[in-house]
């Protein structure tokens, strides 16, 4: 199965850093929890196993937190032979997806979006956002 941390290796390929398309740890975070909510609401199955928490700053992969957290509010360099194999092609675009349409925000626009939506205003800090809560929300975002 897929992880965050492949995710997270995804929408890094994806980034354009040369082009000022950057990519910080708070930034990751949300696309990553983005990747998963509309995973679930799609394909009824989560994207990857490790939980989102409700944090401060809105939703995070507490593992995939501290894997980059020495990079600070600084972009995360793209990774160089990253083996993307374990992604099925529906899973690849989805993640294209929320690439091209969360991606153009900033880390903050994107915070800032995550503190007015039902998953992680429903949830207590630093407690496990419930993935069925993600997926009734997500589904109220997918054109059907």
């Amino acid at each position: 199965m897929v992880t965050a941390y492949n995710v997270a290796d995804l929408f890094l390929k994806l980034s354009e850093p040369e082009v000022g398309d950057y990519i910080s740890n708070l930034k990751l975070q949300k696309l990553v929890y983005y990747a998963q909510g509309f995973h679930l609401a799609i394909y009824n199955e989560p994207l990857f196993n490790e939980d989102i928490v409700a944090w401060e700053h809105g939703p995070v992969v507490p593992e995939l937190y501290r894997v980059f957290k020495g990079h600070g509010s600084d972009v995360i360099p793209v990774p160089e032979d990253v083996d993307f194999s374990m992604f099925s092609e529906e899973q690849i675009d989805l993640v294209k997806e929320i690439s091209e349409v969360y991606g153009q925000f900033s880390a903050w626009k994107l915070r800032n979006m995550t503190h007015s939506e039902t998953p992680w205003l429903s949830t207590d800090r630093n407690e496990v956002i419930d993935l069925d809560v993600m997926k009734e929300f997500f589904r109220t975002l997918v054109n059907e």
